[in-house]
């Protein structure tokens, strides 16, 4: 266990060598923050439909408003993720009304992330999407197993909502899926897929991208055998040390700065 914490720690550097980078601003005002939220925002968008988590119009990552926390800025309805500007976001309210935006919201992002985001004040941003391994590992009905350092980072920490009663159209599933989410960074969704959550819009992702793999992982194991679990406490000190809103949010910089580099067009 001593190695392997040693080995995790090696690689991603302490909390405070994260933080001491500066990359995130402090301090900022309202209109600021929610400028960054979006930029952020159709970054991950851009970054779901590169990695290929696009499925027809299904999908949505949401950013809580830093100026009213019962709206939230989400993806227009129909709309391919690979094309998406922080200009095409829309503001939403607490009724499911577009208050900022000229395109409609998709009924299902509203049932489920209005009621992600009520259920969870400390968050900031929800993410899911129908990513091809999300969804095959969700028909199983099981959780994540601790079998490599980065599902450690769910470990003890996701939820399963086992009551699919197909699309999503009604607050009531919404609300039910909060509940299954609990306290934790991500639940999964049986027979549909993932969804993640973060106290920055790049953790949110973050997560969502790391649980893609880890279930693409789990089930190639599966598939070639019987995986050997890591122990408890060497699963708690890896989850201590990569799963913290801080690791979560750092390890989506390397995407964020190809990203913007590849595509600034997405800032316009």
């Amino acid at each position: 266990m001593e190695t392997l914490a040693a080995h995790t720690q090696a690689a991603l550097g302490t909390e405070e060598q994260i933080a001491a980078l500066n990359l995130r601003p402090a301090g900022l005002s309202v209109e600021d923050e929610r400028q960054l939220r979006k930029q952020e925002l159709a970054a991950s968008f851009r970054l779901f439909g590169k990695l290929g988590f696009g499925e027809g119009v299904a999908g949505h990552i949401t950013a809580r408003d830093p100026g009213d926390p019962d709206r939230f800025w989400v993806n227009p309805f129909g709309m391919s993720f690979r094309h998406i500007r922080v200009s095409d976001l829309l503001l939403v309210d607490g009724a499911g009304n577009v208050v900022g935006g000229k395109r409609p919201v998709n009924r299902a992002a509203f049932c489920i992330h209005s009621e992600v985001h009520r259920a969870r004040p400390d968050v900031v941003a929800a993410a899911h999407a129908h990513s091809t391994y999300g969804k095959a590992f969700s028909s199983l009905g099981v959780r994540l197993d601790p079998l490599t350092q980065d599902a450690c980072a769910f470990y003890e920490d996701h939820g399963l909502y086992a009551d699919y009663q197909g699309v999503v159209n009604d607050t009531e599933e919404g609300r039910r899926i909060g509940r299954a989410l609990g306290p934790n960074k991500a639940v999964i969704l049986q027979n549909h897929g993932n969804l993640t959550v973060g106290q920055t819009v790049p953790e949110a992702a973050w997560w969502f991208i790391t649980m893609e793999r880890s279930c693409q992982a789990q089930l190639l194991a599966m598939a070639a055998g019987t995986p050997k679990h890591i122990d408890h406490d060497g699963a708690v000190v890896v989850r201590e040390q990569i799963g913290t809103p801080l690791s979560g949010w750092f390890q989506l910089r390397p995407l964020w700065d190809e990203i913007v580099r590849d595509e600034p067009d997405l800032f316009e």
